[in-house]
Order: structure tokens, then sequence, then C-alpha cells
């Protein structure tokens, strides 16, 4: 790979093509902007699932100082695996469908304005999670909302965004049955019958759903939600709650923090794992403090 000083690893299913759509303005404006301070920069479109996470470790190890995820929370996932343990920088271009990582540390998905923070941002170390043999950068999880994001990541004709996870909620509800979890949350243990065990380094996914609310990405912790069995109508009648972060106060929420957390379930559940699902449990999750230096707005 020939040397930049900025790699962009672009994934052009992002955010059902808006990506694609984008990339003609993203050069653009990288040209304009590079320009004026004397940057050089080059775009790498990925072709499957994985390769953003190749691409960046390549990078990395050819020297190139900052490395762009543009697409959505999945690319943005895969950039931060390839480059833990390097010294690289992780930009973000909110090209997705949730985009949830950026909007909870104030990058704007105006493209204008995320290329402008690219240059003009500050680089500021942020823990990861990880679980089994992947890092992630914003959510992980278990239960119903890895079987509501299996249903988004199928896809909907008619819907984007948050409407579309929205969708996948009620449509997911209908069949979705609890089911008794083992939680090991550090030393305290935890027996129930639950809907989901949500692991969170950021405070939101599915588009706006503000499942921890007090998250911190620098604290050294990650935010435990655990939603016990509750009746379809009180769910229904909850979840709106969960876009103002308020849904925390309803006594089915446990909130905990927690360094180490390993979950079994009966039967095994899907694994959610920053907006892509991979594996079942028994899962273990944990954190790792200051893993990655992400350019941040200097605000």
């Amino acid at each position: 790979m020939k040397y930049t000083d900025m790699l962009v690893i672009l994934n052009p299913a992002a955010g059902r093509g808006r990506a694609r759509r984008q990339q003609a303005a993203l050069c653009h404006l990288l040209n304009y902007v590079a320009l004026q301070v004397g940057c050089s920069w080059q775009i790498v479109e990925t072709t499957r699932q994985g390769e953003a996470a190749t691409l960046a470790r390549q990078a990395a190890h050819d020297g190139i100082p900052v490395v762009v995820a543009a697409g959505g929370d999945g690319t943005l996932g895969e950039v931060a695996n390839g480059l833990v343990g390097t010294p690289a920088k992780l930009g973000i271009l909110p090209l997705g469908t949730g985009n949830d990582f950026a909007r909870c540390v104030g990058i704007s998905e105006n493209l204008s304005v995320a290329v402008d923070n690219l240059f003009t941002g500050k680089a500021h170390p942020v823990d990861l999670g990880r679980v089994g043999d992947r890092y992630f950068i914003n959510v992980a999880g278990c239960g119903f909302d890895a079987a509501v994001a299996q249903r988004v990541n199928r896809g909907f004709r008619f819907l984007h965004g948050t409407a579309a996870y929205v969708a996948a909620v009620y449509q997911t509800l209908m069949t979705f049955k609890p089911m008794q979890m083992h939680i090991t949350v550090d030393d305290e243990v935890i027996s129930e019958r639950t809907m989901l065990c949500t692991v969170a380094n950021s405070q939101s996914y599915g588009g706006g759903m503000r499942i921890a609310p007090m998250a911190q990405i620098d604290d050294g912790w990650l935010d435990v939600c655990i939603v016990k069995a509750v009746s379809k109508v009180e769910f229904v009648r909850v979840f709106p709650r969960v876009f103002t972060g308020i849904h925390i106060t309803h006594p089915c929420f446990v909130m905990l923090k927690a360094r180490r957390i390993q979950v079994e379930s009966n039967p095994p559940v899907p694994v959610l794992v920053d907006g892509d699902v991979q594996g079942t449990t028994p899962i273990e999750f944990t954190v790792h403090p200051s893993a990655l230096q992400v350019i941040l707005p200097a605000k």
C-alpha cells in the first residue's frame, strides 16, 4: 500500500447504499480539506464482512497514522478491531443505518462537518469491550436485542434507520420467549428469566435507543442492562422510554457497572456485537480501558 496520511475504509453497502451514494461527495470534501492542511488520503472499499478489520490492521502496519471507518456501527467495530494494539488513530464518518456511537460522541451525520472533524478533532483514549475473540466499541449483548438485529439485518423493503429497528422490535416480540439466564457480573451472580442482557461501552444502539444512558466511553467500566421477563403488553408500554433513557426507572430493568460479565442461558441465544450477530451464549464480556485513540470533536 502506498504511504498516505489517512486511509478511509468505506463500506459501500452501509446505510442501505448511502455510503456508496455519497462517495463522490466524500472525495470532493476530502480533496478540499486535505489541500488546506497539506494532507494526503486514500479510499479503499470493502467487499465483504470482516474485510475492514484486515484493511485497518494492514494500514496501521504500514505506518498510516489515521484510519477512518466510513460506514455504520458494524464497520466502525471492524476497523476498531484492526487498530487495537497499534498507534494508529481511528476517525469516524457515520454513513450507516444507526450511527449510534458517532451520535453519542457528538460526530455529526452531516458529511461536511464529519469530514472537518477528521482534521480539526482531537485524539481521545476510548475503552473497548471484548467478547470472545472480538472487540466492540459500542454495544454488545444477547437475547432479544440480538434477535431484533437479525431481523433488521435481513432488511425491510420500505423502512430504514430508527423506523426499521422499531418495526423489528415489534415483529420480534410476537414470537420471542424469555429464557433463563445465569449472569455473573464481576462477583455478583444473577439468575433470572430475562428478555436480554446488554453490555454497553457507549449509551445507545438501534438508531437512538439509549439502553445505557449513564455509560461513558472512557471510564474503564461496561454498563450492564438486564431486562427481566415481562408480559408483551407491559413491554410495549415501556419500550418507548428507551429513546429518552427513562426506562431504567422501571422495575424490570437492572442496571449495573462491571469489568467482567459472563452469560449462560437455556436455551442458547444469539450474541450481538456492534450491530452484527456473532455466535451464541455462553459468552464472556470484558473491558479494556483506553484501548484505542479515537478522533473526537475538539469541544
